[in-house]
């Protein structure tokens, strides 16, 4: 069974900024995408950043120019520095790994991990 645990969240004024971490243990054949996405009270949860297995990046317009996503192959981490931080980007943040273990397909979501931006 393989586990995500995230850290980095916290409290920040606007203008700050965070990184949060996520690091996946476990069984894991291959990964297709490591991601981040966040969830605000009364909203949907909504993608922030993914990387793919090649190395392709998708962002969220909100965040562009603002947040990194990067990964640690050796250690099935994901990254994401957080600059320029808003009020509108607090929110619970949810790191999710897409991956193989031998031929069956899995979606697994860490536990989420509160930042809260003051304005």
């Amino acid at each position: 069974q393989v586990q995500l645990v995230e850290s980095g969240g916290g409290l920040v004024q606007a203008g700050g900024s965070l990184r949060l971490s996520c690091a996946a243990s476990g069984s894991i054949f291959r990964i297709d995408a490591m991601g981040w996405y966040r969830q605000a009270p009364g909203k949907q949860r909504e993608l922030v950043a993914l990387i793919r297995s090649g190395g392709s990046l998708n962002y969220a317009d909100s965040v562009k120019g603002r947040f990194t996503i990067s990964r640690d192959n050796a250690q099935n981490a994901v990254y994401l520095q957080m600059n320029s931080l808003k009020p509108e980007d607090t929110a619970v943040y949810y790191c999710k790994l897409s991956y193989w273990s031998s031929i069956k397909f899995y979606e697994n979501w860490g536990q989420g991990t509160q930042v809260t931006v003051s304005s």
